[in-house]
């Protein structure tokens, strides 16, 4: 009997890793199939988890909960997490948005979870220069959401082997919430620059 909430998706009789995924499903991401292609076993969660269970990593991707200290603590194993921006910019939701309004870095992240909000030390980052063609906040994402899978992949056998190394994220950076994101926002199909600019004359406005 598994841990509530946890299914599991890959059984292997001796596996590279056990690994616990967190979020998202195969339909939703690759990344399941490149650590299934790598020997792995894998566990698979959305909702909230107890840290029960024997893992030797847990990956979160898509994941909407934030792990509790006691939790981390109980499933002492490493827990990435892919992050769609170049930390410490724009932690929390929607980085993606923030990272042209507040005119900050686009790019993607693999860190390590601590118990704050895409707080933990880093392991993988990479900027992100988008194509002239990726117009809308939804193509940006969905550029974003590759790269970052991308990143994964192309560092998979050093996550597995442990031959990685983790350091702090440098400076206060920022952190957004749901509630952040402004009332007027059009949606994810706007134009960024016209959106963009629309917004600011609106906070100026209402500045004034």
């Amino acid at each position: 009997m598994g841990a509530p909430g946890v299914v599991s998706l890959i059984s292997v009789d001796k596996p590279k890793k056990r690994v616990l995924f967190l979020g998202y499903d195969q339909r939703q991401t690759r990344v399941i199939d490149v650590l299934a292609k790598h020997n792995c076993s894998i566990d698979h969660a959305r909702g909230l988890i107890d840290g029960s269970g024997d893992y030797d990593l847990v990956v979160s991707f898509g994941y909407t909960h934030v792990l509790e200290k006691n939790v981390i603590e109980k499933l002492g194993c490493p827990i990435f997490n892919l992050h769609i921006s170049y930390l410490p910019y724009n932690r929390g939701a929607h980085p993606n948005f923030w990272s042209f309004y507040d005119n900050t870095p686009s790019g993607v992240t693999i860190h390590l979870i601590d118990e704050g909000i895409d707080s933990g030390p880093i392991i993988y980052q990479r900027y992100v220069n988008f194509d002239a063609e990726e117009i809308t906040f939804a193509q940006t994402y969905k550029r974003l959401i590759d790269e970052v899978q991308e990143l994964f992949e192309d560092k998979v056998e050093l996550i597995l082997g442990g031959k990685w190394e983790a350091r702090p994220q440098r400076g206060i950076g920022t952190i957004h919430f749901a509630r952040n994101l402004p009332k007027q926002f059009s949606g994810w199909d706007a134009v960024i620059d016209d959106e963009i600019r629309r917004l600011d004359m609106l906070r100026i406005s209402h500045e004034e």
